[in-house]
């Protein structure tokens, strides 16, 4: 179901799962979504419990999400 969230309406396609729980029921979300109808991209965002106000993030087109992807399966030690 698409959602209007001011100037932009966005659609969560598909949920891939929560990467971190903050303060006051906010949480870092990794999901597939279209925004304003487009395309549907790799999205990295901070959102509140029902989805009805967002915070900043990362939304990235397929090939950057490959990309990425490459990036995080080399061996990184932290």
């Amino acid at each position: 179901m698409a959602k209007n969230n001011g100037d932009v309406t966005f659609e969560v396609v598909k949920e891939l799962g929560v990467l971190s729980e903050g303060k006051n029921s906010w949480s870092k979300q990794a999901n597939i979504v279209k925004w304003n109808g487009g395309e549907p991209k790799l999205d990295i965002r901070d959102w509140n419990e029902d989805r009805s106000r967002m915070g900043k993030g990362v939304t990235l087109s397929y090939d950057e999400s490959q990309l990425l992807k490459d990036i995080l399966d080399q061996d990184i030690d932290f």
